[in-house]
């Protein structure tokens, strides 16, 4: 399949991009249409791609019930993310986070709600190792090695109208990656920020995506490795599947964020 991504344009000043009022936002696009893999069944890894899809059972029953999110879906996804990379230690950052189609009435409605819809890596390598220290278990000393996941489940019906690509972190460059300031508003106030980075084009890029996800299975990608031997980051973005039936549901997710620890 081919399909538009939206890189963001090289040669311009610092971007800036805001959880919630993207007015703001000082990103660049530059589309560019790429060719994706669907890649359900031809298999992919953490440490080569950078990414895989596995099935994972959650206790929730309705994760719109932030309550109930934050009773159980922590320890599900620390314990997932243990059994899956051997991890001596893991710890969830922050609650669940939940996206919406802009098709659908809460995109936008709720914090931090829409989908990302240019092509990015949660954090930096600064920002990564000030994160890691941050949520470093107590009691530990340095580890020898922090990986940060990103833990993404569909929680609306087949097929995802907006899906999510991810790219091969084998096929990028250094120099395709831009600094830029992520920053978290809220009414109006902009309460805290870190680096991310933003994706330039390059026509090496390789792009995949796995489609008719239900709520059953989770997407696990790497935003930050400390140990070059192994896939690094993985640029990712939302994208409109040109094949979906206009009538499909607008697709919602919720994403988990998780730091690896080895000593």
């Amino acid at each position: 399949m081919q399909a538009m991504i939206n890189y963001v344009a090289r040669g311009h000043e610092r971007m800036r991009y805001f959880a919630n009022d993207s007015s703001r936002d000082t990103v660049v696009i530059a589309p560019e249409p790429m060719p994706i893999a669907e890649s359900r069944t031809s298999g992919t890894s953490l440490d080569c791609e950078g990414f895989a899809l596995m099935p994972h059972r959650s206790a929730v029953a309705d994760f719109a019930d932030a309550a109930a999110v934050a009773a159980v879906h922590p320890e599900e996804i620390a314990a997932l993310v243990q059994q899956v990379t051997g991890a001596d230690a893991v710890s969830v950052t922050g609650a669940g986070v939940l996206r919406f189609a802009e098709r659908s009435a809460l995109s936008g409605a709720l914090d931090n709600s829409r989908p990302a819809r240019f092509a990015h890596v949660d954090v930096s390598d600064s920002t990564a190792a000030i994160f890691s220290a941050r949520s470093l278990p107590e009691g530990r000393h340095q580890p020898r090695r922090t990986a940060h996941y990103n833990v993404w489940r569909a929680i609306s019906p087949a097929p995802q109208d907006v899906p999510l690509a991810l790219c091969d972190a084998r096929s990028v460059a250094t120099a395709d990656l831009l600094p830029a300031d992520a920053i978290f508003d809220r009414d109006g106030v902009d309460e805290w920020s870190f680096e991310g980075l933003v994706v330039a084009h390059s026509p090496t890029h390789r792009w995949h995506w796995f489609g008719d996800l239900d709520r059953d299975e989770v997407i696990m990608f790497k935003t930050n490795d400390s140990d070059p031997e192994r896939a690094h980051s993985v640029p990712h973005v939302a994208f409109d599947d040109p094949d979906c039936p206009a009538d499909a549901p607008p697709r919602a997710s919720i994403e988990m964020r998780a730091i690896a620890y080895w000593f």
